[in-house]
């Protein structure tokens, strides 16, 4: 069973859907023995970090995904795989779950001059950097959907993929059982189920 957690930040309906087609056993769930059943965890967030992270301490799931992600795959998508760094800049400086070494910056002073808008919405390539099961059905430059104005950075060493738009945008992240999509896998067609597959199979 996936497990994809429902902390109120979030469009959990279409990730839901995805995996439902894809044949996936789910499950939206903010309680801790559900978590702790579940064969992989999905932590997904749209909003800003500040807000996401106060939620998700509301939940007292915060020890539950720290402790988990040490046992089964966790993948973070777009806010969701922000929440896994060590800290965010937006909107002042806040504390992540520390799953993930890097922090969160804002991509705005690294585009001025460049005539791109914020925020990186839209379609864009995906440049795989490390061979990893996650990719396993995916072809380097296939294309996937973004919708994010800051960027992860400082993390060069558990980047598997990343994106161009005036910076080398961290696209996917890893370390140890724990994943993280900058990008919208449930919004991002074919590409997207391919990889929501390749994790559901992990």
């Amino acid at each position: 069973m996936i497990a994809i957690v429902d902390y109120g930040v979030g469009n959990l309906f279409s990730l839901r859907s995805s995996l439902e087609y894809l044949g996936c056993d789910v499950c939206v769930t903010a309680r801790a023995s559900e978590l702790r059943s579940a064969s992989h965890i999905i932590l997904p967030g749209v909003g800003a970090f500040g807000d996401a992270v106060a939620r998700l301490q509301d939940t007292g799931l915060v020890p539950i995904l720290r402790e988990q992600a040490q046992k089964k795959p966790l993948l973070g998508i777009c806010l969701g795989m922000q929440l896994l760094f060590d800290s965010s800049l937006e909107f002042g400086l806040h504390t992540g779950l520390g799953l993930i070494p890097g922090q969160v910056r804002p991509l705005a002073p690294r585009l001025e001059g460049s005539g791109l808008k914020v925020p990186h919405m839209g379609w864009n390539r995906l440049e795989i950097l490390q061979n990893d099961p996650i990719f396993r059905d995916v072809e380097n430059g296939e294309y996937v959907y973004y919708v994010h104005s800051f960027y992860a950075a400082d993390c060069a060493g558990s980047t598997l993929a990343t994106s161009p738009y005036g910076v080398a945008v961290p696209g996917m992240v890893k370390r140890g059982l724990v994943y993280g999509a900058q990008f919208h896998p449930e919004k991002s067609g074919d590409t997207g189920l391919r990889i929501l597959r390749a994790f559901a199979g992990l």
